[in-house]
């Protein structure tokens, strides 16, 4: 098949957290040459009409979404799904609505609430105003629609319920964006990845963020730092696992049953992450719906497909047959 491999376009300036896109683009691009298929590459700009022409000059069978943000913003990448609709083109991954509902945090949170899924309370500068009232602190201060951990830091952490209203009111103010409050799990972090196929959804095996050494005060939480900055000790520390004790049984089990609850509610197909924390009373919180998260090579979401025992070329012919 002709297959456009689409990302937002990526300026030489952008920091690391854009940048990742294009190593991904390229192993798609070399994988799906490997598996017979002919792939062009194309960086999507906050145009429609230019986008509409650019695809129409590769005439492609199927689009391969990476699209993670339109001039880089996160809120912006339901627009390039939303062409290929237009345009009548099949493409990977999750739908324009899956996409939009799940990229706007507070959106998914209210469908996670309203379908019974378990997600930590939130407020928005609105709710306060309107009388909602908050539970005890600790709160994290979080990007409606950005991910890639971008903004969080342990400055993000809100230990008093009384300094909520200034500290959204900062955050929304600072022209960087729409920022909510979310109740701080203070407790494990897991990442389970859903692949999907012919026979329906996989959950592949359970990962969990350890924190190693971190030291007193330090939240234990995936920040920019630690997601981003390889020289920093937040990186270093913050390793992932897929080693787990028979005692945690139940909960993994908890856990691969609520992602394929999310997977059913927001209609998703390809590949997806489910972010968790996990209370001190082993009791889980989701805190995000990742659709088309990152596939590169050195990816959470491979390294679990790796534990599952599939290979990349497995893992990019299953998500491109399932549109």
């Amino acid at each position: 098949m002709k297959v456009a491999i689409t990302h937002g376009y990526v300026p030489p300036d952008a920091p690391e957290d854009e940048q990742d896109v294009l190593e991904e683009a390229r192993a798609v691009s070399d994988t799906l040459l490997r598996l017979g298929h002919n792939p062009a590459t194309l960086p999507l700009f906050l145009d429609t009409q230019k986008m509409i022409a650019d695809i129409g000059d590769i005439r492609p069978d199927v689009i391969f979404n990476l699209v993670e943000s339109l001039d880089g913003k996160g809120r912006y990448l339901y627009i390039a799904p939303t062409i290929f609709d237009y345009l009548n083109i099949p493409y990977t991954g999750a739908h324009t609505d899956a996409i939009y509902t799940t990229s706007n945090k507070l959106l998914a949170k209210q469908c996670l609430k309203s379908a019974g899924i378990p997600t930590a309370h939130w407020l928005t500068t609105a709710m306060l105003s309107n009388g909602f009232k908050s539970v005890d602190a600790p709160y994290i201060i979080k990007s409606v629609w950005e991910h890639a951990s971008i903004g969080l830091s342990a400055a993000s952490i809100i230990h008093n319920t009384n300094q909520l209203p200034a500290a959204l009111e900062k955050a929304n103010g600072d022209g960087t964006g729409v920022w909510f409050a979310e109740k701080f799990i203070d407790g494990r972090e897991f990442n389970l990845s859903v692949l999907g196929g012919p026979d329906g959804p996989t959950v592949l095996p359970p990962a969990e963020m350890t924190f190693l050494n971190f030291p007193e005060g330090k939240p234990r939480i995936v920040d920019y730092e630690a997601k981003w900055d390889e020289s920093s000790a937040a990186y270093q520390q913050t390793v992932r696992t897929f080693d787990f004790p028979a005692s945690d049984r139940q909960l993994l089990d908890q856990l691969c049953d609520i992602s394929l609850q999310c997977w059913q509610l927001f209609e998703l197909r390809g590949y997806a992450r489910v972010d968790f924390r996990v209370d001190v009373d082993n009791y889980p919180f989701v805190l995000e719906v990742n659709v088309n998260p990152c596939i590169s090579p050195d990816a959470g979401f491979y390294a679990a497909c790796q534990r599952g025992g599939l290979d990349y070329e497995q893992v990019i012919e299953r998500i491109i047959r399932d549109v």
